[in-house]
């Protein structure tokens, strides 16, 4: 798989502020960006699962344990769906 290398400055006193590592923050900013796209419909769900690092079912997980719906379906689909089908 290709990848491009996307990189931004971070001074390291918000590293030291946030108790955290360069690599951590990284992993961190990975799962928020690929939860809003996710939830913008930017992406769907498994590749956002791959922009954050994780396989498909701990990115659901993480999703479930944000109270984010896994499902971009809404009530209405489902009951046109149903409507398709009698």
């Amino acid at each position: 798989m290709e990848t491009h290398n996307i990189s931004i400055d971070i001074p390291n006193d918000i590293l030291l502020a946030l108790n955290e590592t360069a690599n951590d923050l990284k992993k961190r900013i990975k799962l928020t960006l690929a939860i809003e796209l996710y939830k913008k419909q930017k992406l769907t769900i498994g590749k956002a699962a791959q922009l954050s690092e994780m396989s498909r079912l701990e990115f659901e997980t993480e999703l479930s344990n944000q109270k984010i719906s896994i499902s971009n379906l809404r009530k209405e689909d489902v009951f046109r769906d149903l409507e398709k089908l009698k």
